[in-house]
């Protein structure tokens, strides 16, 4: 990829990419999440974001489109999308 030094914004993208890579694949398929990769990854770095999502059980059925109860990283990514959406929402809705 890149040869120089990465930008914030592109340092956060590989944070996201690395946390993910970091947590697929320790069981189930490489490069996916399963249900417990998925809970790990969410109670120990989302926990500020999702600590209003009622069951991580439902999320991750709602995540995985494909229904193969893993994540690949197109779904996971769905996720982190929510998330900056709502965050965005939180942040305009504070400047009013």
């Amino acid at each position: 990829m890149a040869a120089g030094e990465l930008t914030e914004l592109e340092t956060a993208i590989e944070k996201v990419v690395s946390t993910f890579c970091s947590y697929a694949g320790k069981e189930g398929r490489r490069g996916t999440l399963t249900a417990s990769e998925f809970q790990e990854l969410v109670q120990l770095q989302l926990p500020n974001l999702m600590k209003d999502v009622p069951s991580l059980e439902e999320k991750m059925r709602e995540l995985d489109v494909n229904n193969d109860q893993e994540l690949k990283f197109g779904e996971y990514w769905r996720l982190i999308g929510e998330l900056a959406k709502a965050m965005r929402r939180e942040k305009a809705g504070k400047k009013k």
